[in-house]
C-alpha cells in the first residue's frame, strides 16, 4: 500500500500544477485589458485634440470624453481583477514569489489564503460595478424629481456600502 498510497499522493499533488493555466490566462487578460484600456484613452486624446483643434464642439462632447475614460478606467480596474487572481492562484497553489517578497513592493499583491484572496478580489470588483454605475448614470435622462431622487438615493447607498467596504477591510 506504500507506494501505491505514495503515487496517487504525489500525481494528487502535482495536479495543482493545472493552476498555472489559469494564471497564464488570467496574465493573458489582464494584458489584453490594459492594452485596450490603453487604445481606449489613447483614442479620446486624438478625438479631444481634433475637436479643440477643429474648433467644432460637438455638443455631447464632455460627455463622450468623459465616459471614454470611465469606461478605460472600468477596463483598467478588471485588469487588475485578473491580476489579482493570477497572482494569488500562484502564491495559494504553486510558490511564493521570491521577487515580490525581496523587493520590498507594496504588500497588495501578496496573498496568504483563500480567503484574502477573495476579500481582494470583492473590493475591486465592487470598485469596478461603481465605475460601471457611473458610466450608465452619464448616458441616463432624466424627466423629473423621483428620477433624481432615486440617483441620489443609489449613490448615497453606493457611499454607505463603499464605507462599510473600507471599515470592514481595517480589521
Amino acid at each position: 500500500m506504500g507506494l501505491i498510497e505514495r503515487i496517487f499522493e504525489g500525481t494528487l499533488w502535482n495536479g495543482r500544477l493545472f493552476i498555472l493555466l489559469a494564471v497564464i490566462f488570467s496574465m493573458v487578460g489582464a494584458i489584453i485589458l490594459f492594452i485596450v484600456a490603453s487604445t481606449d484613452i489613447y483614442g479620446v486624446a486624438a478625438q479631444t485634440v481634433n475637436v479643440y483643434l477643429s474648433h467644432a464642439h460637438p455638443a455631447d462632447f464632455h460627455e463622450i470624453v468623459v465616459g471614454g475614460i470611465i469606461g478605460a478606467v472600468d477596463l483598467y480596474l478588471m485588469a487588475v481583477v485578473m491580476l489579482i487572481f493570477s497572482f494569488g492562484l500562484y502564491e495559494l497553489f504553486i510558490s511564493d514569489i521570491d521577487q515580490a517578497k525581496n523587493s520590498g513592493a507594496s504588500k497588495v499583491l501578496e496573498i496568504h489564503s483563500l480567503d484574502q484572496l477573495k476579500d481582494k478580489l470583492a473590493k475591486v470588483i465592487v470598485m469596478v460595478l461603481v465605475v460601471s454605475f457611473f458610466q450608465r448614470v452619464l448616458h441616463t435622462e432624466y424627466h423629473g424629481a423621483q428620477e433624481m431622487l432615486y440617483f441620489a438615493g443609489s449613490i448615497l447607498a453606493l457611499a454607505i456600502a463603499l464605507y462599510y467596504l473600507h471599515k470592514g477591510g481595517e480589521h
